[in-house]
């Protein structure tokens, strides 16, 4: 995988299947189509995949957004029925087991704010489980929810947090939802991946915490996150391989420059970006301008996915009327 990071197994699969000139093994791959909206399924099946992949074992779905949902309301509404139908087979709980969302991420910063927004809109339902039971329909799964913060204003790890409620709780299942890095530009706030591994918040950044697995907190975990940002010298790169290969297609075969370009090694070339970069920014991260109305109806639309996944008793307009 070189020296190129992505969260996203979608685009991690990529990148394995052009150094192996499309053999992928120890991963399997489908696609499909949930109406308008592209689906695609990564499993990683063994360790030789996990090992190429840069990712543990296990499930990674993808779930693609038209440019245009951002903008429209049915369609926000849409894709959050298509989230929740990719969410079904990997939440394997009773109406009466409990549920714990964990909204990744820091309030002050909109790129990193995602986690916490899906938590504000949630439909939270354990405390009145137990506060006014006879009032509550018995199809309603009790959901509980944190935004932990991050360790940089709390002093905490996230873990640590979510370690101590899942000890005083006991949830039968959580979710967590962070922003993620792409290595491609046109993924950023268009991809929504959901994972049955874990997380590790801050990893799109390169700031690794301590990860939030079924290892490390014993319950099944879903990862829901969103690529909101993408790595400034990677992106320079991809555009220069842009480059390149558009010169290469116009110089003349067998010329000193044709040479030239297509004897450039692709790791060296990646390197020398970085080093440049880095008296400018280091690890610098870019995001789209309009990424304060992206974010809040990316909020809307992972919320009400988790939402419909949750409370399968109850149609999405009851699920609004309950939140207003």
């Amino acid at each position: 995988m070189g020296n190129i990071h992505t969260d996203l197994a979608v685009e991690a699969r990529e990148i394995y299947s052009q150094e192996t000139k499309g053999k992928t093994d120890g991963v399997d791959y489908k696609d499909y189509k949930i109406g308008d909206f592209q689906i695609t399924d990564v499993t990683i099946v063994n360790e030789l995949g996990e090992q190429k992949m840069g990712k543990p074992i296990g499930k990674y779905i993808t779930l693609d957004l038209p440019n245009f949902v951002h903008y429209d309301g049915d369609a926000i509404d849409e894709a959050s029925k298509a989230l929740a139908e990719c969410m079904e087979p990997l939440i394997n709980i009773d109406k009466g087991m409990t549920a714990l969302v964990v909204g990744l991420g820091n309030w002050n910063i909109t790129p990193d704010a995602l986690g916490p927004k899906v938590v504000s809109r949630l439909m939270i339902t354990r405390h009145l489980r137990e506060l006014i039971p006879d009032s509550i329909d018995e199809g309603i799964r009790p959901v509980c929810a944190i935004a932990p913060g991050v360790l940089g204003t709390t002093g905490i790890e996230s873990v640590e947090i979510v370690k101590s409620l899942v000890d005083r709780i006991k949830p039968n299942i959580i979710i967590c939802i962070d922003a993620l890095a792409a290595r491609k530009l046109n993924r950023v706030n268009r991809t929504i991946q959901i994972g049955n591994t874990g997380i590790s918040p801050g990893s799109g950044v390169g700031n690794k915490r301590m990860e939030l697995s079924e290892k490390s907190l014993g319950v099944p975990i879903i990862a829901i996150g969103v690529p909101t940002v993408v790595d400034a010298a990677t992106m320079a790169n991809d555009t220069i391989d842009l480059v390149v290969d558009e010169m290469i297609e116009n110089a003349t075969e067998g010329s000193k420059f044709y040479d030239l370009l297509k004897c450039m090694n692709k790791e060296d070339k990646a390197r020398m970006i970085r080093e440049v970069l880095d008296p400018y920014g280091g690890n610098l991260m870019v995001t789209p301008k309009e990424v304060d109305m992206v974010i809040d109806s990316l909020s809307k639309i992972i919320a009400n996915g988790i939402n419909i996944s949750l409370q399968p008793a109850l149609e999405l307009d009851d699920i609004n009327k309950f939140l207003n």
